[in-house]
Formats: C-alpha cells, sequence, structure tokens
C-alpha cells in the first residue's frame, strides 16, 4: 500500500461532525436506559470537580487551592488546575438563566461530549496523515471502540482525564507535523507544557516528545531550529502556567505531585539544552546523540540537586501507611499483572490493541521502503512507534495508563484496516472478507474485551463479593439519596472515603475523608474511624466535633480492614450493635445510613 502525502489535506468536519452526533446519541440512549441504577456523576473526582467550580463561581479565590469542606474543620489542599475549571464555569455561566439550578448538572452532560469533538478531529488528521486519506473512517471509529478512552468522554466526566487524552494526542500528532514543518514544534511545546500544568500524569510522554524532538537533530542537524522552537514554546509556556496558577508567593515553592516550579525548572532545562545543542559542529550522529544524551542527563542531574524530595517519585512524601493501605490498593495504579487477575477481559481490552499498534508501526517503520513516499514517511511513524512504545510501557505499570495510549493506535489501525480491505477488494474472497473484520476487531478494544470475557475465566473483580441484598454503591450516589441529608443544617460528617465528595456535592456538610492524597491526616482519621476500636473512633470525632456519621452499607470500604478488631465500627454495624452515643436517624427509603452522634 502506497502511503500518501497529506499534509494539507482538510479536514471533512460533515463527516466528523455527523459521527460525534450519532455517538451523542448513543450516549443520550444509554443514560436513559441506566440513569435509574447508575448516576451521571459517579466518579468521585468528577463530584469534587463539580464541587471546585462552585466554590469559585461563589466567590473563592483564584489562586485559593483549599477546600474548606474537606478535612473538617481544617480543610485540604486540593492541587488541581484552574484551566479544567474554566470551561465547566463558563457552561455552567451561560446555562444557568434557562435552567437554573440544573445547570451543573447540564455542563457536566455536554462538556465531555464537546471534548469529544476535540479527539476525533485529532484522530482523524493524524490517521489521514499517516495512513492517507482512506483512513478517515478508522480514525474516527477506532477512538469510540475503545473502553479506555470512550469512557472518560462519557457524560458527566468533567475532570481532567479527557483533557490529557487530548493533550497527549496533540502532542503527538504536533510532533509528527514538526518533522517537515519546523512551526509545529512550537505547538508541540505548548501542549507538552499546558498538559504538564493540568495533571503530571502525562509526564512519560512529555519526555518522550523531548525525546523524539532531540533526536531531531540527531539524525539531521538541520533541525536545529525546530528543536529551538519546541524548547521555547515548552518553557515559555510552562512560566506562563505557573504565573496563572500560583501567587507569586507561592511560584518558587518545589512540589512533586503537581505542576510546581520543580517542573518549570526542567523545561527551562530542556530550553536551554535545545538552544545549545545546534551551536555544536558535530559531523557524526553518534556524537550527536552522545552530546544531546550527556546534556540531558546533566540537566537531570542539576534538577535532582535541586530538588532531592522528588528523588523517590511523585508520592515520595505520602505516609507510608497510606501508600500501602490506601494508594497501592487503587486498580488503576496496579500494573498490568495485576489487573489482568483481577479483571482479565477489560484489561486484555486495553492493551492488545497499542500492543497490536506498536508491532505493526515497528513493521511499517523498519521494513525496506517499496516506494520513495513510503521511505518519506518513516521518521513519522517512528515517532509514533516511540509514543506507543513508552505509553505501553507505563500501562504495564500501572494500568491507568491505557487512557493515554489508546487515543494512539487509530493510524496503525487505518494502516492495516485500508491494507486488508484494498486486498479484500482484489478478490473477494470470504478469507479475505473475515481477514477485514478481524483487522477492524483486533484493533477494538471493547471487542476485545467482550470476545475474552467469553473465552476468558471471570477474574477476582468479576465475582461478585458475597453481600446482603441491597441496593448497589451507585444508588448511594443517586442525587435523591442525599435529599434527607441537605435540608439539615450544615454539619461535619464522618463517612467512608469514597462517598466524601458526593456527600460534598449534593448537601452544604462537611467530611472528613474523600480520596484525595493530599489530604493525609483525613483519610487516616477516616480509615482508623471505621476500622479501630471504638474507643479510638470516639476519640476522633471528638477532636474535630463531628456530629453525624453517614455510611453506604454496600461499599466496600464498609468490609473493613481484614485485621480490624471486633469492637470497630465496621464489624459493630455488620452485628448490630452500635454504640450508645450514635442514634440511627436514616431516612426511610434511602440507601444511605445516618447515625447522630449523641454525646
Amino acid at each position: 500500500m502506497n502511503l500518501q502525502k497529506t499534509a494539507n489535506l482538510p479536514t471533512n468536519w460533515r463527516i466528523v461532525l455527523g459521527f460525534w452526533a450519532l455517538i451523542c446519541v448513543v450516549y443520550l440512549a444509554r443514560a436513559l436506559f441506566s440513569g435509574g441504577t447508575i448516576p451521571l456523576i459517579s466518579g468521585s473526582d468528577d463530584a469534587m470537580r463539580l464541587v471546585v467550580v462552585s466554590d469559585w463561581l461563589s466567590g473563592q479565590n483564584w489562586f485559593d487551592h483549599t477546600q474548606y469542606r474537606l478535612n473538617t474543620p481544617f480543610g485540604a489542599n486540593i492541587h488541581w488546575s484552574r484551566l479544567i475549571d474554566l470551561p465547566i464555569a463558563g457552561l455552567i455561566v451561560v446555562l444557568k438563566p434557562f435552567v437554573g439550578a440544573n445547570a451543573p448538572l447540564l455542563a457536566a452532560w455536554v462538556l465531555p461530549l464537546l471534548w469529544l469533538v476535540a479527539l476525533l478531529y485529532l484522530s482523524v488528521g493524524l490517521s489521514v496523515r499517516l495512513a492517507g486519506p482512506q483512513a478517515v473512517l478508522p480514525g474516527l471509529v477506532l477512538p469510540v471502540l475503545s473502553a479506555a478512552v470512550m469512557v472518560e468522554f462519557a457524560p458527566g466526566r468533567v475532570d481532567h482525564h479527557n483533557v490529557q487524552i487530548i493533550l497527549t494526542l496533540a502532542l503527538l500528532y504536533t510532533s509528527v507535523m514538526a518533522w517537515k514543518n519546523p512551526r509545529w514544534a512550537l505547538w508541540a511545546g505548548l501542549a507538552a507544557a499546558t498538559s504538564l500544568a493540568i495533571a503530571i500524569e502525562a509526564v512519560p510522554q512529555i519526555a518522550t516528545a523531548i525525546a523524539v524532538f532531540g533526536l531531531f537533530w540527531v539524525a539531521d542537524p538541520k533541525k536545529g531550529a525546530t528543536i529551538r522552537l519546541f524548547g521555547f514554546g515548552f518553557a515559555g509556556a510552562a512560566m506562563v502556567h505557573l504565573a496563572i496558577a500560583f501567587p507569586p508567593s507561592q511560584w518558587f515553592v518545589p512540589a512533586c505531585d503537581a505542576f510546581s516550579i520543580v517542573y518549570v525548572a526542567a523545561a527551562l532545562g530542556v530550553a536551554a539544552v535545545f538552544l545549545i545543542l545546534p551551536f555544536l559542529a558535530l559531523s557524526s550522529w553518534w556524537a550527536r546523540l552522545l552530546a544531546g544524551g550527556g546534556l540531558g542527563l546533566a540537566m537531570l542531574g542539576v534538577l535532582l540537586v535541586l530538588f532531592p524530595l522528588c528523588r523517590g517519585g511523585p508520592y515520595a512524601a505520602i505516609d507510608p501507611w497510606l501508600a500501602e493501605n490506601w494508594l497501592s490498593q487503587i486498580i488503576e495504579a496496579k500494573p498490568a499483572w495485576n489487573s489482568f487477575a483481577a479483571l482479565p477481559a477489560y484489561t486484555l481490552g486495553i492493551a492488545l490493541p497499542p500492543v497490536i499498534a506498536l508491532i505493526l508501526v515497528g513493521w511499517i517503520a523498519l521494513k525496506k521502503p517499496a516506494t520513495p513516499e513510503i521511505a518519506s514517511m518513516r521518521a513519522e511513524w517512528l515517532i509514533l512507534g516511540a509514543f506507543l512504545l513508552v505509553g505501553i510501557a507505563v500501562m504495564l505499570v500501572q494500568v491507568r495508563g491505557a487512557r493515554l495510549v489508546a487515543g494512539m493506535i487509530a493510524p496503525a489501525g487505518a494502516f492495516a484496516i485500508i491494507f486488508v480491505r484494498q486486498r479484500y477488494l482484489k478478490s473477494k474472497s470470504i478469507i479475505d472478507a473475515l481477514a477485514l473484520l478481524g483487522t477492524w476487531l483486533i484493533f477494538s478494544g471493547l471487542a476485545v474485551a467482550v470476545i475474552a470475557g467469553l473465552v476468558l475465566p471471570k477474574g477476582g473483580d468479576e465475582i461478585p463479593a458475597t453481600v446482603s441484598a441491597g441496593p448497589s454503591k451507585f444508588a448511594c450516589m443517586q442525587p435523591e439519596a442525599f435529599e434527607g441529608l441537605a435540608m439539615l443544617d450544615p454539619q461535619r460528617i464522618m463517612a467512608p472515603v469514597d462517598l466524601g465528595a458526593h456527600l460534598l456535592l449534593n448537601t452544604p456538610h462537611a467530611v472528613v475523608g474523600a480520596p484525595y492524597h493530599r489530604n493525609e491526616q483525613g483519610l487516616i482519621d477516616t480509615f482508623n474511624f471505621f476500622n479501630e476500636p471504638l474507643a479510638q473512633s470516639r476519640s476522633i470525632l471528638k477532636e474535630r466535633g463531628i456530629s453525624l456519621v453517614v455510611t453506604c452499607p454496600v461499599m466496600a470500604e464498609m468490609r473493613g480492614f481484614s485485621d480490624a478488631p471486633e469492637t470497630a465500627f465496621v464489624n459493630r454495624v455488620k452485628n448490630g450493635t452500635l454504640p450508645d452515643w450514635l442514634k440511627d436517624i436514616s431516612v426511610t427509603g434511602s440507601p444511605l445510613r445516618i447515625y447522630e452522634v449523641t454525646e
């Protein structure tokens, strides 16, 4: 198959928007079918994001990242970027005159679907650039067939993950385009810095882009202007993001777990290295490789000296007990092999397509070119291969990396589909027809997951736990579950960690714990309240002035730790032997259990 030059091929917006409208209809149908059992806002991060936006719209300072109703009565820092808050708040302001108090929920419906347009646009653009104009359909369809991607663009997903997927794909796209057009390198730097300012989860992909641009110069010393533009864009945008994220008094406060002067210094270091390299008159590629690698390592060493707290990684400062008993238990933070044991079908669905894509990209990039057109595209395919390789490596270490790498498979999938389709059109044979169907399926994460689910035995998390009859945990997150609580005057609540953000969203009350690592003491006190002897639990309530304990009986946290004593709250609830200082005031019909602290 010939790879065609398509750098200036315009995107057919009617096709993109038409397909997008179809997906919106699918989402609407799913909501009508499952809305009674699964709430629109089912994730803690999405609930907390709406809380943060609401507080900002109510007058909280742009630079104030404290959530005052969390870790009650002390408050806790939420290190999230206001860049994500802006479009949510803008939609709420626009919609409020028309729908009133329902504006936040309608904004949560609309915004992820608007982000989906950007994803489809980038996927089509990258696929057409690499695989030719026939790649439009696979470029549209394959991202939608990825569970790892599409779950982040479903209505209600207002946190930052969908934006990070878009920015990572934009970084890949601009890096590919920059190989032949240096101006795109500036946009790549802007995408890298903006992604970093929103969250550090894309650091491996940003490091990949830095390495790719360094290799531009190694392969061709005439690319000096290209790498300088990337460095200037990266460092300049990073400084701007620091200036708009924090007041001047915090510009030089280091942090490893979120955007800070640490990462701005890294961006400045990259810009300095990329400024120096083109001045080195080195004739051989290996000499340029050694020079670039040496300067890069020297820059990294300076950063580690300047910021020693980051030597242990972004979460080195977290309490060791929390790291062992909470952070390490989050399924999406576990390695792929642990995820496979727990959720084999899902894990295979998110892991197999990018691995197949990487193998195919390697074959395309490294095979002997049959035409000058193929040879001219080799570098672009190698750039895609570098991003895929690093993305897969991250996914193996932490399975949540799949959501960033899944958006990159469309060009390889499109190439394979076009190739097999051309064979089928020539032969019209049943075998080639089945091969074409198989090619679509192997790059469809959802199809792989469904087929794997029919073939593989169930994993640990796919076998339903034995629980008492009653509502699911999602029933505890429905807005109507909080109606009784919302009518009470603001109080301080002790609740399971995974219920905390929804209590903040749906009631005026304050909570101790929610699943955010900077709220260390709130998390520790919450776990201790539910799992330590009642005397210690009572002491925690008194110290914090807690007047209500709210639980969702079917949440996993209510099963408690395996070593929790019989006198722990979770076990006393199971046995129906509550202490006399708790009074059950639960609302009839609500899945939540509400206990008043009476003394």
